[in-house]
């Protein structure tokens, strides 16, 4: 990245924080129902790979997944309006914060079932690969689900047919309430398993935007020359506990200090200095970032509720016959 796409990728981090607090705020006020899995703090995992990333590929994530569907183009406007059921959410209040939906910018979804969207991914990036188009999908998927079988069955199906997919596991070291390394028989949950099917597995530090961005650049341009799939094991952490109901109080606070002191915001800034970027500059742009979501938090309040008639639409999608012949 040069100076100005790391002060652009540093905004939208920036814009995802604030997004993260405002849903956090808004639910401890009684506007957002259900709960909220928060990803503060692996902010630059989403943007990263974005930033790698072509604007037809295909982008899978999980219940936590806001920092993804910003990434992808959702703005924060839509996305806390979905949190708070109004009929100006990104979904029209039928996903609520755990499935959050862009079709039109590729973002194909947010998926509460540990691990079952990782052979949805393997099935679009398939569904590329037979069009010729060089698009690729993106699976992003948290440590805890290297143990579910869907993850095994994807990565082999995916190697089998060389498909073009990257599984990108986004390790914040707890699988809900249990520490990985106390269920997983390798150190590295998701990279130390993928040669086993014959799939590349590399490890990158999650926290640092630059690094993730280059990591899957070239895992990208490697699958787009039809080299088939890889995984990327990004090392992160989440700010939050696992859900709103999770006060995290089974993480050692030494532990939590560490991270905290690693904090993706944190470490692009220090770059952006190091680069000669004035500290004003930056400034400025958390400033911008401020105020985008202050706005977008007014706006979603204001949001009208959603018509109850439209309860049953946009729920299936029949393209007639021919595509089953």
């Amino acid at each position: 990245m040069d100076p100005a796409e790391l002060l652009a990728a540093y905004e939208q981090m920036a814009v995802i924080r604030r997004t993260e607090k405002a849903a956090h705020d808004l639910f401890l006020q009684g506007l957002v129902k259900g709960t909220t899995h928060l990803a503060a703090g692996q902010e630059a995992v989403a943007v990263g790979a974005s930033a790698a990333l072509r604007p037809d590929d295909y982008v899978f994530a999980t219940y936590r997944g806001h920092h993804h569907a910003m990434a992808r183009g959702a703005t924060p406007q839509e996305c806390l309006a979905e949190l708070m059921s109004r009929a100006t959410g990104l979904c029209k209040a039928k996903g609520g914060s755990m499935h959050l939906t862009k079709a039109s910018t590729g973002m194909l979804g947010s998926y509460a079932i540990v691990g079952a969207h990782l052979p949805m991914a393997a099935g679009a990036a398939w569904s590329a690969k037979l069009r010729g188009t060089e698009q690729i999908a993106v699976a992003f998927f948290g440590d805890g689900a290297t143990n579910i079988g869907a993850f095994h069955e994807a990565l082999n199906l995916a190697a089998v047919w060389k498909l073009p997919v990257l599984f990108v596991c986004e390790n914040n070291l707890y699988m809900e309430y249990t520490p990985i390394a106390d269920v997983t028989a390798v150190p590295r949950p998701a990279a130390d398993r993928a040669p086993a099917y014959g799939v590349p597995g590399e490890v990158v530090d999650g926290n640092d935007v630059v690094a993730v961005e280059d990591a899957v650049a070239r895992l990208a341009r490697r699958a787009r020359a039809g080299d088939g799939p890889a995984l990327l094991e990004a090392q992160t952490y989440r700010h939050f506990g696992h859900s709103r109901a999770d006060p995290a109080t089974y993480r050692p606070a030494e532990e939590v200090e560490r991270w905290l002191k690693h904090d993706p915001l944190d470490l692009a800034r220090g770059r952006l200095v190091e680069m000669g970027v004035p500290e004003a500059v930056v400034a400025e742009a958390d400033e911008r970032a401020t105020s985008l979501v202050q706005k977008a938090v007014e706006a979603a309040k204001a949001g009208p509720e959603p018509d109850p008639r439209e309860a049953l639409t946009d729920v299936w999608a029949d393209g007639g016959a021919a595509w089953r012949t």
